[in-house]
């Protein structure tokens, strides 16, 4: 092994601008074989092993698919969206538009529409999350081996395919996998509109983003200055040419971004569902508060009562990546990939404006890093599977990092660059070895994979440098390789242990229980449980293929039902806890409790103490599968089957009973999406008969219903806590 990087294509002069020389045999037949064996002036290795990695990465998100149970509340939303056109559009949880969930509907969409093609079941939503992740995979293979080569592209594609928490959120329902998608189809047309100076592609990039924007809001943005700075800076036009399509592509951006949110607002309330998580019933309100600014930091108009939001990573500063909960998650490369920018930057330092190589650098860098501090200082909600959308930065940064650092070894006689690889190869193998050391009473595997470490590590650079003063280049090859070994098998633990053990649908994490509290950095846990959710069962696949979780599954049947059929997904029966001072997200995933902060799973439960805003509407009552199974029978043609206190409760029943449920509170409980008002208007219209109070409240709106549904309902005396409410009862 005598070089890391193949020589560069063959290019032409057109005008101002350089393309690869075309291939003399086009054609769909050509392109056809080209798909399995690379283009031509790839090393006959290259196709191949991006095959062997896609296969590998299709592998980990896709194990034993069936016993994936993914997050109930975006399971439900998807649900509901395959009975209803309207809730598909504006992400409602119930299949009656009461309330949305609390993001934007595109990856829902994404989900809906493979249910609706297949029907609802496991495998059905998990498709497109595992295409997603897998598609990511290659997208970091193609934009890497454009300006590196292939084995940079390899090396790249294999890291993020290994990143654990990636592995994690891509088996699951959680829509990052395909904002992580979207956003590198925009990196991907950004170096594009750099290297030719075309507007075209920077308005398909500005496209990619908005779609992204329309999955998550705010998070699409992280990495938009990095965007932007290197089209200024590095784009082949002048400068008056990068400015205007920089304004162009902005607008694509603005339109693509911002359409859904406008129609929406446009559309008046009552003929809507109200926007979860919002104070005002508006999607721009939870674009700049909740899912906005509320979570860099931690407290906004738009999070009310539920304070400054809850970390299930640890407490926010610089070193939030290294801690116990978030290290073995993210951390591992994050030394190496830190030193390898530096180190590119500067053997970069004198090249032309529009070097393609310092462009990917940049773009690569300000990914890491502007996604790092986002991450690290924010003070609002945070979960420790956001990072996720930080691994493509940090895997491409490995890759190109690794054969520059590699060539700058071989071939440059400065001797400060004999010991920049080395180092960071000492670097991240003791960081490597600092977290098996946190796990190391885990297992075997970790045990196992910790010498693994150590010995390549150790070899890796005794070999380099030895083979540096030698001139011995083979040796230099294998050293090389023992790096690849040393880094990646740390990864590669946790990524196994996140693939063939249970993942939490509601907070996913990869690797052993690090006790980080808060839901950081547990596994356990049932249908859409938060980490730590101790009295529940986890999920178990079934022969006829239907996901199970809790103690008991619903009696109450219906035609309609996702508890029904060969390849549902059914929530069996789940607790859901939401007292406490704190609450979490849902990023389709908050959850609080008062001593935990977990959702456990159990008996479809909503258990609030009265503390948190949750109370007043719904805490401290069981709705258990037999109380599903009256209120089905005694729905008497209700449009809604009952209504509870939050999203969690209500997914649960969704899930288990096939009927429109209304979330009063949204997720946590605090939002305004109930009224006395619109209480009274749906039961004197016979659209609501039962509705679940708690002897606790909180917050004058739930006070307010929960003291009239108790002076003017009927209790019903099996189950505590809840009443009947018919026209009569409305003065």
């Amino acid at each position: 092994m005598t070089t890391l990087a193949p020589p560069p294509a063959p290019v032409h002069e057109e005008g101002s601008r350089h393309r690869a020389e075309p291939y003399s045999d086009g054609g769909l037949a050509s392109r056809a074989k080209r798909l399995f064996t690379g283009a031509p002036e790839d090393p006959h290795w290259t196709r191949p092993a991006l095959w062997a990695i896609l296969v590998l990465a299709t592998a980990l998100y896709a194990w034993n698919l069936t016993s994936i149970t993914g997050n109930t509340f975006y399971n439900a939303a998807v649900y509901s969206g395959t009975k209803s056109w309207k809730a598909f559009f504006f992400g409602a949880l119930d299949a009656s538009s009461f309330i949305t969930v609390d993001k934007p509907p595109f990856a829902l969409w994404v989900m809906g529409l493979s249910a609706r093609a297949f029907g609802y079941g496991t495998w059905q939503l998990m498709l497109p999350m595992v295409a997603m992740g897998t598609g990511s995979v290659a997208l970091v293979h193609r934009l890497v081996k454009r300006d590196f080569g292939p084995v940079a592209a390899t090396l790249s594609a294999l890291v993020l395919a290994l990143t654990p928490i990636t592995v994690a959120i891509t088996r699951d329902t959680n829509p990052d996998p395909v904002l992580v998608f979207l956003m590198l189809l925009g990196a991907a047309a950004l170096l594009k509109a750099v290297r030719t100076g075309r507007l075209l592609p920077l308005v398909w990039s500005g496209v990619a983003i908005g779609f992204a924007f329309n999955t998550k809001m705010m998070q699409a943005y992280v990495a938009l200055p990095a965007f932007f700075l290197v089209y200024l800076w590095a784009a082949d036009a002048s400068l008056g040419k990068r400015i205007r399509n920089l304004a162009a592509g902005t607008a694509a951006l603005i339109v693509s971004s911002a359409w859904w949110m406008v129609v929406v607002d446009l559309i008046p309330a009552s003929s809507r569902p109200y926007i979860g998580g919002s104070t005002d019933n508006t999607v721009w309100d939870l674009v700049i508060g909740y899912n906005g600014f509320g979570r860099v930091f931690g407290a906004s108009s738009s999070v009310g009562s539920q304070g400054n939001g809850a970390s299930f990573g640890g407490e926010a500063g610089l070193y939030r990546m290294f801690n116990d909960i978030m290290g073995g998650q993210i951390s591992w490369l994050i030394p190496f990939a830190a030193i390898a920018l530096a180190a590119g930057l500067v053997l970069r330092g004198r090249a032309p404006r529009t070097d393609a190589k310092r462009a990917a650098l940049m773009l690569w860098g300000g990914w890491f890093v502007l996604h790092y501090l986002t991450f690290a200082l924010a003070e609002g909600t945070f979960h420790p599977y956001y990072v996720t959308a930080m691994a493509p930065g940090i895997a491409a940064l490995a890759g190109a990092g690794a054969v520059m650092l590699y060539g700058a070894f071989r071939e440059r006689a400065a001797a400060r660059w004999s010991w920049v690889l080395p180092t960071a190869i000492v670097v991240s193998t003791g960081w490597a070895l600092v977290l098996l050391q946190r796990v190391s009473g885990s297992g075997t595997l970790y045990a196992v994979t910790e010498a693994v470490v150590a010995v390549a590590g150790a070899a890796s650079v005794i070999g380099l440098l030895v083979a540096r003063f030698t001139k011995r280049q083979r040796l230099m090859g294998v050293a090389a390789l023992a790096a690849v070994v040393a880094l990646l098998a740390g990864p590669a633990a946790y990524s196994a242990s996140a693939a063939t053990s249970g993942t939490n649908g509601t907070n996913p994490t990869a690797g052993p229980d690090t006790g980080g509290g808060m839901g950081g950095g547990q596994r356990s846990g049932g249908a859409g449980g938060a980490p730590g959710a101790g009295s529940g069962e986890a999920p178990s696949a079934r022969g006829d293929g239907q996901v199970s979780g809790g103690t008991s599954s619903s009696s109450s049947g219906g035609n309609n039902s996702p508890a029904n059929g060969d390849n549902s997904m059914e929530s069996g029966t789940t607790e859901s806890n939401t007292a406490g001072s704190s609450t979490a997200e849902s990023g389709g995933t908050e959850s609080s409790d008062a001593s935990s902060g977990a959702a456990e799973a159990g008996t479809t439960e909503s258990d609030a103490s009265g503390t948190g805003p949750g109370g007043g509407m719904g805490g401290d009552t069981q709705v258990s599968s037999a109380m599903i199974a009256y209120l089905k029978k005694n729905q008497d043609g209700a449009t809604w089957l009952v209504a509870v206190a939050t999203d969690q409760t209500a997914s649960s029943i969704i899930l288990e009973s096939g009927e429109p449920v209304i979330s009063m509170g949204g997720w946590s409980g605090s939002d305004d999406a109930m009224t006395l008002a619109k209480l009274k208007t749906l039961v004197k219209t016979g659209r609501l008969h039962y509705i679940v109070i708690s002897d606790s409240g909180r917050g004058s709106a739930n006070s307010e219903i929960s003291t009239w549904v108790k002076a003017n309902g009927t209790a019903v005396s099996d189950y505590s806590g809840l009443y009947r409410l018919d026209a009569s009862d409305v003065g």
